[in-house]
């Protein structure tokens, strides 16, 4: 499999992105609403929380990358035969979730660098990552991140479900150009 994307399949770099990046948004997710609940006295609270913004600072580090990859690289076309209004709604999803998995995460460290005691973030306990200048009120970050991650919460499956209907209802190769072993 080649390293670069061609006309025909995603290459490796560009799988390597959709799925690690994939996989850390789910986990990211979970981490996010099992934490949201529990009590501020709750001793896993904090290690919690510092994992998943280690998480989101790792997916807004390898989105940039791969937007700047997918710049670069060609994308293979949708099928001929698909109806235009479905090759429009896989557009806008994709470039929503391009959006979302750059701005979910940004969000979340303006969040966290607006906060009344900001600290620096411990990048999974490795080095402090630093809190960016303060730009709007924390409260307004807090409801934005939650709105952009329930954002995602509702594309991420609209997405999987796209390519699902192209595996099994289409039968075409939509999804195998994304598939290493496609």
């Amino acid at each position: 499999m080649p390293w670069r994307s061609t006309a025909e399949h995603y290459g490796n770099v560009a799988m390597f992105f959709h799925w690690l990046i994939a996989a850390l948004i789910v986990v990211n997710i979970c981490l996010g609403l099992y934490f949201a609940d529990l009590p501020k006295s709750d001793p896993y609270l904090y290690y919690l929380a510092q994992i998943h913004k280690s998480i989101g600072l790792t997916v807004l580090v390898l989105s940039l990358l791969r937007v700047l990859w997918r710049l670069v690289n060609p994308v293979p076309p949708l099928p001929a035969d698909m109806p235009s209004a479905l090759k429009f709604l896989a557009r806008v999803t994709q470039f929503l979730l391009y959006v979302l998995i750059v701005i979910i995460p940004l969000s979340g460290w303006l969040m966290v660098s607006a906060s009344r005691h900001p600290v620096p973030t411990p990048y999974f306990f490795l080095f402090d990552w630093p809190n960016l200048p303060k730009v709007a009120d924390h409260e307004l970050l807090v409801d934005t991140h939650a709105f952009l991650a329930w954002s995602a919460i509702v594309l991420v499956p609209l997405h999987v479900a796209g390519a699902l209907y192209h595996r099994y209802w289409r039968r075409d190769q939509v999804l195998a150009q994304m598939l290493p072993w496609g």
